[in-house]
């Protein structure tokens, strides 16, 4: 009979000395970890929002849903302080998924999560997440995340929308868009943590910046296209980003090597800036067209992150 291992469990802090030095960093480059645990497939935006004087320690948005997800860690037990903290940045976000990490709950705010999903709206949730370290005899720290706190209908949720027969179209976006990924992530991992394709004609991926975001989408009439798309749910500030951008148009035209359509959107609160394939595609065409559009995609996401990327953190 082989012999067996022990299992102790370590203090997280021996690991992560500071929380927002260490480990929000650590969980911002881990996000599959968390998404497997929550099952969403997230994609974190930024680390240390700021609201107010205060920061957000992780804001995400479910590739899913388009749903704000805000984290909140600690690496102590659970106490009143960081319960507050997380519906104020919920609130400030306007977020429908709230997400509670700590290495151990209070048996208090287990039943403060809980009163929550009973009590609020349809489509708000709220999940209490144990952050364990795990060691086998002499083993590195392996670490466990422990669902302890969700909302009653979640998997029965879950389980039904993966249930669902798709149309053929859709289908073909969950297979298209989860190609897309893998050789995105495969060619430039640091891009998005994303893995998963919807049944929808776009995908989301995060620009570094709260309402900024490069999509990937079949625009219909058989167009597609790269895109930024500025959203930050103020109308005036995505029309002054927009302009600020369009005043920089020379120069971002020049480095991504191509023109550009600059596209305000009069009629609506968003704007958007596009690249568009030169060809005329659906997601229902052959492989070999889908294979050239994919590998279109992946180098025009680059480009575009690699040019908007710090024209966008640089915006008052």
């Amino acid at each position: 009979m082989k012999e067996l291992g022990t299992i102790q469990r370590i203090d997280p802090r021996e690991v992560w000395k500071h929380e927002a030095h260490d480990f929000t960093p650590w969980l911002k480059d881990n996000a599959s970890r968390l998404s497997e645990v929550l099952g969403l497939d997230l994609d974190l935006v930024e680390t240390e929002v700021a609201v107010g004087p205060f920061a957000i320690d992780l804001l995400a948005k479910d590739v899913t849903s388009g749903h704000w997800v805000v984290i909140e860690n600690q690496l102590e037990s659970t106490d009143h302080s960081h319960l507050g903290q997380l519906l104020t940045y919920g609130a400030a976000k306007a977020a429908d998924i709230f997400v509670w990490i700590s290495p151990e709950f209070r048996e208090e705010h287990q039943l403060a999560l809980a009163w929550l999903n009973e009590h609020t709206p349809e489509g708000v949730s709220f999940f209490g997440i144990q952050l364990e370290l795990i060691q086998i005899d002499q083993s590195r720290p392996a670490p466990h995340f422990r669902l302890v706190a969700a909302p009653n209908e979640w998997q029965k949720t879950s389980r039904a929308g993966a249930s669902r027969q798709l149309t053929p179209r859709e289908a073909a976006y969950v297979e298209f868009f989860t190609t897309f990924l893998e050789s995105l992530r495969s060619k430039y991992p640091r891009i998005t943590n994303a893995t998963k394709g919807q049944p929808l004609n776009w995908i989301w991926i995060a620009a570094g910046r709260t309402g900024f975001a490069f999509s990937v989408s079949f625009a219909g009439g058989g167009r597609f296209r790269v895109e930024l798309y500025i959203d930050t749910t103020d109308k005036e500030f995505n029309k002054r980003a927009f302009d600020t951008l369009t005043g920089q148009k020379a120069e971002i035209e020049q480095s991504i090597g191509q023109p550009l359509e600059w596209d305000p959107l009069h009629a609506a609160r968003a704007c958007r800036i596009a690249l568009y394939y030169p060809e005329s595609v659906t997601v229902l065409d052959g492989p070999d067209a889908l294979a050239k559009i994919t590998d279109w995609a992946v180098e025009n996401v680059k480009t575009f992150r690699d040019v908007f990327t710090p024209r966008i953190k640089a915006l008052n």
